[in-house]
């Protein structure tokens, strides 16, 4: 009878754990404590630790580093100096993880792997994992027992469900490398839309940064590094920086950095130093604009394109695409297709030389302040009147930067 009793309940603890919960609240509690990794990572690890975007209260700070340690066993240092390393060396065969130079699959199916090798480089460690944490916990418990953490979790998770507490603690163990390693690492660098034309090929997954909690918004965070806010535009929802800005009203969190906003002063008729500093300091903003631009001016030149030309349907569409790139990233058949192109329409080429120049003033560090204003207002003059509606438009808003 004893014995009996005893199986039973052996098998009752097993089949329902402690707390006997059906299967509805078993996912709900998987979606959240996922979540909540999401949340330490991209919080804690990614713009506090790797990018010193804000600081948090000791209170979040060690409950993040103790939750990443039970839900994935990452090493704060590791994972904040592969990750600088890839802002470092970013689309280059020193890059840790890009699917540039190692292929989308590679990074799709193996980015946990990746992640393992090079924290094992002992240059990565020592160049990019200064300032993370250094106290007794990191040294002797974090870092010196990483798989303790997930084999406590997988006990708790027994616990708490029973058998099924195993299938909610291997569903932990890989939402990071699919969601981390796997889609911000792969797609975010592969697949999306970009709102700035940044020196490598990181894209916008997503405009609603709820599932990786903000990392969807990939191209943002690329183009701002030390921003604290990965959203950019009207759209885009970034829940990591709500998440962050309840902490820092309840005193938690303290912002240091985020994107520049533009400002402006329609009255303004001549730019001047202000305006100079603002398009500057607002350089991506900037272009950004310019290709809406360069889209209005194609619109307004398409039909005489099509009308005037010989120009096949296909050659049309490829060269719209190729206007909207940095010119300095054209390469030499780009170049000849917009030859072409530019000798059927001046407007455009009109367009596309202003890019060049106007790209040229933020990168001109060997002239002095009043040179590069005398360049500005003569850029915005010579725009104003070229004659191009599109470029008259962008001229008028650059000059009122303020």
């Amino acid at each position: 009878m004893i014995l009996n009793a005893i199986f039973d309940a052996a098998v009752d603890f097993l089949s329902n754990g402690l707390t006997r919960a059906t299967g509805w609240q078993v996912v709900v509690y998987t979606l959240v404590v996922t979540h909540i990794t999401i949340a330490g990572v991209t919080i804690f690890l990614h713009r506090c630790q790797a990018h010193r975007a804000l600081e948090l209260h000791a209170i979040p700070s060690h409950f993040f580093r103790f939750w990443i340690w039970m839900t994935t066993g990452m090493v704060t240092k590791e994972w904040a100096a592969i990750h600088r390393k890839h802002h470092a060396k970013c689309e280059t065969e020193e890059d840790p993880h890009s699917p540039v130079t190692r292929g989308i699959d590679m990074v799709l199916l193996q980015g946990s792997e990746m992640y393992r090798a090079e924290s094992k480089n002992a240059e990565t460690m020592e160049k990019y994992g200064h300032g993370t944490p250094d106290d007794w916990l990191e040294h002797n418990v974090y870092t010196k027992h990483s798989a303790m953490g997930i084999a406590l979790m997988m006990v708790v998770n027994v616990m708490l469900f029973g058998v099924i507490g195993v299938t909610v603690w291997a569903i932990q163990m890989i939402w990071i490398p699919i969601f981390a390693a796997g889609i911000i690492n792969g797609i975010g660098h592969y697949w999306g839309y970009r709102n700035y034309d940044c020196a490598d090929a990181s894209r916008n997954i997503l405009p609603w940064g709820i599932i990786i909690g903000g990392e969807e918004l990939h191209n943002n965070h690329h183009t701002f590094g030390t921003s604290a806010k990965l959203s950019s535009k009207w759209y885009e929802f970034d829940i990591g920086w709500m998440y962050i800005r309840i902490m820092e009203m309840m005193g938690l969190a303290k912002v240091k950095k985020v994107a520049p906003e533009p400002k402006f002063d329609r009255q303004k008729l001549v730019a001047d130093f202000e305006t100079l500093q603002s398009v500057i300091a607002n350089r991506y903003d900037v272009t950004a604009k310019y290709a809406k631009s360069l889209k209005q001016a194609w619109q307004d030149e398409v039909e005489l394109l099509k009308n005037k030309s010989k120009l096949e349907s296909g050659f049309l569409k490829s060269s719209k695409k190729l206007l909207q790139r940095e010119p300095a990233k054209l390469e030499a058949p780009h170049k000849q297709q917009l030859t072409e192109l530019f000798a059927h329409s001046n407007a455009l080429k009109t367009m596309h030389e202003m890019r060049i120049e106007l790209g040229a003033i933020w990168e001109r560090s060997h002239v002095s302040r009043e040179q590069l204003l005398q360049q500005l207002q003569d850029w915005c003059a010579r725009a104003e009147a070229s004659g191009i509606h599109a470029l008259q438009e962008f001229a008028f808003r650059l000059r009122s930067y303020a």
